[in-house]
């Protein structure tokens, strides 16, 4: 092999190289900011198809439903802390510390993203609640097994009377 060959070589080599290391990069990078949806029973015993449970120090969202009776607020700050549960009867607690939405209330759908700190405790930076009464998240409303239907308007409401 002569020399400019070599060179050739070289320079492909370092080429691959070079791309196979940003490649890995920016999958580590996309990884660690990736969010998954869970509900409360698969954070407590895992996906139905795999099994998989998150893992302490993940960040993930959750989806479902805030339990009656469940919310303790501190009357010195803004801690809250409240139970999510879902249709399954899987229940996790969540802690947040900061403004909750207008419309957060028990008995509502709920979506928190935040750290999962225990198998069953989840420290929320984010917490999501649906905008009026007919509306809830996709992912919540799969996770409660409720089914979305098309709206219905009576003749008064179609003629706007």
């Amino acid at each position: 092999m002569n020399a400019r060959r070599k060179k050739r070589l070289a320079l492909a080599s370092a080429l691959i190289g070079g791309v196979a290391a940003i490649a890995s990069l920016l999958l580590y990078a996309l990884n660690s900011n990736l969010n998954l949806f869970y509900t409360p029973t698969e954070i407590v015993q895992g996906k139905k198809d795999t099994g998989v449970k998150p893992e302490v120090g993940q960040r993930i969202r959750v989806g479902g439903m805030v339990t009656v009776g469940s919310v303790v607020r501190d009357p010195n700050s803004l801690h809250i802390e409240f139970a999510v549960h879902d249709a399954a009867g899987g229940e996790i607690i969540v802690t947040y510390d900061d403004l909750l939405p207008d419309l957060f209330r028990e008995g509502q759908g709920i979506v928190a993203q935040g750290v999962l700190l225990e198998g069953d405790k989840l420290e929320a930076t984010e917490v999501l609640a649906k905008h009026d009464e007919n509306y809830m998240p996709p992912e919540v409303a799969e996770a409660m097994g409720q089914s979305h239907e098309k709206m219905e308007y009576g003749e008064n409401q179609k003629s706007g009377y």
